[in-house]
């Protein structure tokens, strides 16, 4: 079985993108022995100051001997000219034969300034193209594989660059040679990971799978309408919560959204058209007082408990009466809170519950909801299958969850420092942020994810983290009660906070527990499962040993 590098491209046969090259990477992956090295371009960025660095070239093939072979890989039609054989792209033709020996050229040329000669070769493989006639190509018709040969590409790549080592004096020589070669296309040539390429798939992906729970729940007829589900992280609840308002809007109805953070309803305000309400129960308690003339006095400690007993006794307005009911991060909510929200529901009206039991970080008692149908979904699509499993064996309660997504994920990090060593924890997450961009995430796609609660956490009261300006609440508010960050673009939040979120790439750190206990598990749980490609734990050296222990 041959070896591939970069990994990953496995996951973007899932998606389509790129479709014929991952098929013939995993032609070469499974037909072609371990002595082969493959190299391609299928989703990651060829950088040499910011420009392409071999072309079209889609593979490179090195054996052991350190000869090189090149593939360039035109799939569908191909123009036959006097000129040579040419490949239409974006309306202009392409001369294939120039380009191949163009770049052939370029790479003898790099390689020759290390002291050293490179024995490279080529092919062209056209899967879907016939030759009519293979002189007019410009090509050696020993090296074009076309649609009467494709079959043949192995044995064919076998024959050109063979598998075994040189012997005699030269193959004294061999081992260096291939490492030379291969240091010379991972460094000169710099390949790195593109995840842009991989975030836009991952998000429609993950929409379009988990977007299933939002078909299907939707169908279900009972009455009263009264639905709880009791979903586990990514597995499709925003979907539904979205779906049912949209249609209540359409329906010419009024939806409410209530959930428990503040970011999770600035996040779902700006997806939703207008016409209906999003907001958190507390901040929906401000605006019912309000409107009532009763304006809340936030110097007083007991202001926020004064406001849930007015939405709990006042008289409900006509105005205040909604057709649609959606509470989202429902396992958060006390059961006076449940009481109060179904007031403002109309008697016909529709009522959608959503919480997740394993990411009750206030130890709530569960709401015993007589009445209503409940329905689980275990199956997580948004996180990274090795995420799910990892978590799986840190917790028994996670083993119920349904790996479901089509990402296998990156490797899971794990950077750690001395307990209550600042400091280190500081210089920790610093070096995560390098390995978030080092694998090719921009800043805007990489959020650091606190274990701990702002008031006590190093990180969310620092303006920088080495160089990284970091986007964070201050804790205040303005006159209008928005809530006022520091201004920066690296995003850094506690796991209260970015709870019902995700991003790209998760620097989850502050990880310091002395017992996993139930509680510690469930903040594990909610940090982890925010990463939609990317996780990097950066945890104290003593949870780490727990953590350790449990996986042993």
């Amino acid at each position: 079985m041959a070896h591939i590098q970069p990994s990953g491209w496995r996951e973007v046969a899932v998606t389509g993108a790129a479709l014929r090259e991952i098929e013939t990477l995993a032609r070469f992956e499974h037909g072609l022995p371990d002595a082969y090295t493959v190299l391609h371009g299928v989703h990651w960025t060829r950088l040499d100051q910011g420009f392409s660095a071999y072309g079209d070239i889609d593979f490179i093939l090195i054996a052991p001997s350190g000869r090189v072979l090149l593939i360039e890989q035109k799939t569908g039609l191909l123009v036959e000219t006097p000129e040579g054989l040419h490949k239409t792209v974006l309306g202009r033709q392409k001369n294939v034969h120039t380009d191949i020996l163009r770049t052939v050229d370029q790479l003898r040329s790099r390689f020759a300034k290390g002291g050293e000669e490179l024995a490279i070769d080529y092919l062209l493989y056209c899967p879907d193209y016939r030759m009519r006639d293979l002189p007019l190509a410009g090509i050696d018709a020993s090296r074009i594989v076309d649609a009467s040969r494709r079959d043949q590409l192995l044995a064919i790549i076998r024959q050109i660059l063979p598998a075994t080592a040189a012997t005699g004096a030269e193959g004294a020589g061999a081992a260096p040679a291939f490492r030379n070669v291969l240091r010379f296309f991972s460094d000169s040539l710099q390949l790195i990971p593109d995840p842009s390429a991989m975030i836009g798939q991952a998000t429609q992906l993950v929409t379009r799978l988990s977007g299933g729970l939002a078909t299907w729940a939707r169908q279900l007829e009972f009455t009263p309408f009264r639905l709880r589900v009791a979903g586990t992280a990514g597995s499709g609840k925003t979907q539904l919560a979205l779906a049912e308002y949209r249609a209540a809007l359409v329906a010419g109805k009024t939806p409410l959204y209530v959930c428990y953070n503040r970011p999770l309803a600035d996040h779902i305000r700006a997806l939703v058209p207008s016409g209906g309400r999003v907001a958190t129960f507390h901040i929906l308690c401000d605006a019912f007082a309000r409107q009532a003339g009763s304006v809340p006095d936030y110097t007083d400690p007991e202001v926020w408990r004064m406001l849930e007993r007015f939405l709990a006794t006042a008289t409900i307005p006509q105005d205040w009466l909604y057709d649609v009911l959606i509470v989202d991060e429902g396992q958060d909510f006390a059961a006076a809170w449940q009481a109060s929200l179904m007031r403002l529901l109309h008697a016909d009206g529709r009522a959608i519950w959503l919480e997740d039991p394993m990411q009750n970080l206030y130890d709530q008692v569960p709401l015993p909801m007589p009445g209503w149908v409940t329905l689980h979904s275990t199956a997580n699509y948004r996180s990274p299958r090795q995420i799910v499993e990892l978590l799986a064996h840190l917790g028994d309660d996670a083993r119920e969850i349904t790996a479901a997504s089509p990402f296998v994920g990156d490797v899971v990090d794990w950077l750690t420092y001395p307990a209550g060593d600042t400091e280190a924890m500081l210089e920790k997450t610093k070096q995560a942020v390098t390995l978030c961009l080092g694998a090719g995430f921009v800043r805007t796609d990489i959020a650091i994810v606190t274990f701990r609660g702002r008031e006590k956490s190093a990180i969310l009261h620092r303006d920088q983290l080495g160089k990284h300006a970091l986007h964070s609440f201050t804790g205040s508010y303005d006159l209008f009660g928005v809530p006022i960050f520091r201004h920066g673009d690296l995003l850094a939040e506690s796991i209260y906070r970015f709870k019902g979120q995700a991003a790209p790439a998760i620097i989850f750190t502050e990880i310091d527990f002395q017992e996993l206990d139930a509680r510690a598990f469930r903040k594990l749980f909610v940090g982890m499962t925010r990463a939609r490609l990317k996780l990097v734990l950066v945890l104290s050296d003593a949870a780490a040993a727990i953590l350790r222990l449990r996986l042993a």
